[in-house]
């Protein structure tokens, strides 16, 4: 529901980039990351429900990944069935963190890079994984890598200002990077990025049949939602779960059938 929707706006936006303003485009680089957020954590949410139907349990996919304070933990929360099998067949092997300066960025530029070429050759993808690979390098290089491995302020209700501020710096950087995975070319993305830099803040309306201050809710919903099953395995379990339920049917009523349907986007991978 929530993917699919998002998928109108977005898909609206990138392809008619070069008439919107900076909100607009701004807007469409958040509904494409929610997009592609709930369209592959919900297709691993139902290849692991399926597979349990069956007795076998699946390695988890999706670790609330948004929360993150850094890249790093980015990664460890993001598509980690391919980021670990990176990480064992490839990054290790190639030598991990140890060894010289030199090597240690070889194989975080390597393994980024294999990650993007993974996706497509496309050379979008490419510099994605080189953006992750520059972002990844200072924690590399200062070896706090793995200073969050720790739920974001486990048994609080709300975050530190640290972590709040940490949490949406690596937002904003993993946003700007998926405007190069989204982008149908190099050219494409950057000419998007030089239109975000007009700081054009008109209020524009697309040209659908519903506006997308339903949609805003309702991802704002699933955003709050979400934080508040952290520390559970899946965001529905955990307290107050009737009051989670009641309010994603509600979702489902008000936006649901205004969805489109659209192909899961790894189906393409």
């Amino acid at each position: 529901m929530i993917a699919d929707s998002c998928a109108q706006y977005a898909n609206s936006i990138f392809e008619n980039y070069t008439e919107m303003s900076t909100l607009s485009l701004i807007l469409g680089a958040l509904y494409f990351t929610f997009q592609i957020y709930g369209d592959f954590s919900g297709y691993s949410d139902i290849a692991l429900g399926t597979s349990k139907l069956f007795g076998i349990d699946l390695l988890r996919n999706f670790n609330y990944p948004y929360f993150s304070r850094d890249i790093a933990e980015f990664w460890r929360r993001w598509h980690i069935s391919l980021s670990s099998w990176f990480r064992d067949y490839l990054y290790i092997p190639l030598g991990g963190s140890k060894g010289n300066l030199r090597m240690k960025i070889r194989n975080t530029f390597i393994i980024f890079l294999v990650s993007g070429f993974w996706h497509g050759a496309n050379w979008t993808f490419i510099i994605w994984g080189a953006l992750n690979a520059i972002y990844f390098l200072p924690l590399l290089l200062t070896n706090s890598n793995r200073n969050n491995l720790e739920i974001v302020a486990r048994g609080r209700m709300l975050p530190s200002l640290k972590d709040f501020l940490n949490i949406s710096g690596t937002f904003a950087l993993t946003v700007f990077a998926w405007i190069f995975f989204r982008s149908n070319s190099v050219k494409d993305a950057f000419l998007y990025i030089k239109g975000i830099l007009r700081f054009d803040f008109e209020l524009q309306m697309l040209p659908l049949e519903r506006y997308s201050v339903e949609l805003l809710a309702l991802i704002l919903l699933f955003i709050v939602i979400e934080w508040f099953s952290r520390e559970h395995e899946h965001p529905i379990f955990g307290k107050h779960k009737a009051v989670k339920v009641l309010l994603l049917l509600t979702g489902i009523v008000l936006l649901g059938s205004f969805s489109n349907v659209s192909d899961f986007i790894y189906f393409q991978f």
